[in-house]
């Protein structure tokens, strides 16, 4: 794990983006916004490779700008060469598209950019000291407890409650499934966790084709006893899909994603 440290601030403004998936597009979008946002921190929660045409431009893009990165399963498996992305496929014809998609980022990866993905860590932890109340929060790619775990919306709220307890997490962001959301739950000695699911950069699954990041607002007033104080805005930024699309069309990667793309599935 990568402790990022204690910090003291009277309000913290923290930038969450993942699964940017080689849509380069959508990433500049993001950044843009980011950047009028003006938080305090950014963090990467992982993915940056597969699917689309820039996996390199992507990662040289988040290297240049020292951005705190996680590694997500994708990236796991191109770092090690892998002909399995660790995605959990549902039909046979899924899995021979995530075949494809592996393989050709395999072969347009930088070796630079191997091995950079390769050094990523899986958790980063941030200590946050609030008026000497002290609470933690733990960015992961999937979950705490593996890199390709899906942490649904749906799951059960003991199950995510028990994930973030044995992780010490007050506040959990992850993502991987690309659907965003915030659950608030009630722990047993009357505090409360959050977990907040960044969404996706480049290849949302909400049906919602813009790309999306999360903007946490920690104020000087909060503790894991007042749930409200906590804030997690999901920015949703437009760009140009058809960009990303028809560079998909144009490439080796099987048509569909470019579909995907465009609808958000």
């Amino acid at each position: 794990m990568c402790t990022w440290g204690t910090l003291s601030l009277p309000i913290m403004k923290i930038a969450l983006l993942s699964d940017i998936h080689a849509n380069l597009p959508a990433l500049e979008a993001v950044l843009a916004d980011i950047e009028q946002q003006d938080p305090d921190l950014v963090f990467c929660l992982g993915d940056l490779v597969g699917y689309a045409t820039w996996p390199n431009e992507v990662i040289d893009r988040i290297r240049r700008l020292r951005i705190p990165t996680l590694a997500g399963n994708y990236d796991v498996g191109v770092g090690l060469r892998s002909d399995d992305c660790g995605c959990a496929y549902k039909t046979e014809q899924d899995k021979a598209n995530g075949v494809r998609s592996i393989s050709y980022t395999n072969s347009v990866v930088t070796e630079e950019n191997r091995a950079w993905l390769r050094g990523l860590p899986r958790h980063i932890a941030l200590d946050l000291e609030q008026e000497d109340r002290k609470f933690r929060i733990l960015f992961v790619h999937g979950s705490p407890r593996k890199v390709n775990e899906y942490l649904f919306e749906d799951r059960d709220e003991k199950s995510m409650l028990r994930i973030m307890q044995d992780a010490q997490a007050h506040v959990l962001a992850f993502g991987h499934t690309h659907k965003p959301y915030h659950r608030i739950l009630p722990d047993t000695d009357g505090s409360f966790r959050h977990a907040i699911n960044t969404g996706s950069v480049g290849k949302p699954k909400d049906g919602d084709s813009r790309a999306c990041y999360v903007m946490l607002d920690i104020p000087l007033t909060f503790t894991p006893s007042q749930p409200e104080r906590l804030e997690a805005v999901f920015v949703r930024v437009p760009y140009d899909t058809q960009q990303t699309a028809q560079a998909i069309l144009a490439s080796p990667l099987p048509e569909v994603f470019a579909d995907m793309i465009l609808n958000a599935y």
